[in-house]
């Protein structure tokens, strides 16, 4: 009917790529601030900042609207933490993407990865340019600590269990990536 509410509009064109400019890291941290500290409640002082946030590289998906960056709905970082040895954390993706399940064809072009389809898209997309550019760089290792409830997740994008931790008093599963998943990044901006 003609009065019957639209849905809302979600834009379905992304870039994947390390945060560079004063709005995309405003985006990077506002975004970690509003899952980690106000949804997830893991950091109870407002803040989810750490010692490696000094090193890492902050990476970033980002709308795109025009084809300018307009808003960062997901995030992750990486780090180098021995020679070759690097770990991706903090990733996450705003609640309103989380669902969305089809991208424009011109993501996997324009970011040079694959496209991935169903729920957890934009996750993938941030899992895939975090290792791959971390491959770029020279990692031999890839880890990361996994949310329990992610576990499955990553195992479909190859990534192996080798353990369980508890961080911030969560349940996580210590992960490795599959490099051969994840060729090297084209180191494009």
């Amino acid at each position: 009917m003609l009065f019957d509410p639209y849905p809302e509009y979600r834009p379905r064109d992304f870039i994947f790529k390390i945060a560079e400019t004063p709005a995309e890291l405003d985006g990077y941290w506002r975004l970690r601030r509003q899952v980690f500290c106000e949804e997830q409640h893991v950091f109870h002082d407002g803040d989810d900042r750490d010692a490696i946030d000094d090193h890492a590289i902050p990476i970033i998906c980002a709308t795109l609207v025009a084809g300018m960056v307009d808003d960062v709905v997901g995030v992750v970082r990486i780090d180098e933490r021995q020679p070759r040895l690097w770990y991706g954390s903090r990733l996450c993706v705003d609640t309103a993407f989380r669902r969305l399940t089809q991208l424009s064809p011109g993501v996997s072009v324009r970011n040079h990865q694959p496209v991935y389809k169903g729920f957890g898209a934009l996750g993938a997309g941030l899992i895939y340019k975090a290792v791959s550019t971390a491959n770029a760089i020279g990692c031999e290792t890839f880890l990361a600590d996994v949310q329990e409830q992610n576990e499955k997740f990553f195992q479909r994008l190859h990534w192996t269990k080798l353990g369980e931790r508890t961080l911030h008093g969560l349940r996580h599963i210590h992960m490795t990536a599959e490099l051969s998943h994840y060729p090297p990044a084209e180191m494009v901006a």
